[in-house]
């Protein structure tokens, strides 16, 4: 498990996600701090590891990267379990809330280099 605070390159996101899955790399968001985790198999294990570096919960959200799709709308797949918050108004395994999504996709804009 990696915390990504400055940057991770595409390559390193390819080889994670051969080592893992296949074609995708589990990370957890701290859409407050800008930061991420990857590189585990769940994102539970992502989201405890961020809070043990000092996340608050409310801000971290789960996703799936597909390094095949980089550049593209389907590189960021929202869905994860973590993701299932009443109490914030997020019902679902996605991530409901527009602001939310846009802020995470630009957080992983200036994480992920080529």
């Amino acid at each position: 498990m990696k915390k990504v605070e400055k940057n991770i390159s595409l390559g390193e996101l390819r080889q994670m996600a051969e080592n893992m899955f296949g074609n995708l790399v589990k990370a957890v968001v701290d859409v407050e701090k800008g930061t991420m985790a990857v590189d585990a198999e769940l994102h539970a294990d992502e989201e405890a590891f961020l809070l043990e570096k000092g996340s608050q919960q409310k801000n971290l959200w789960g996703i799936n990267l597909y390094p095949e799709f980089f550049g593209q709308d389907d590189f960021v797949e929202f869905d994860s379990m973590v993701n299932l918050r009443p109490s914030q108004e997020n019902r679902s395994r996605g991530v409901e809330n527009p602001e939310i999504r846009k802020k995470i996709r630009e957080i992983i804009a200036n994480l992920v280099t080529k």
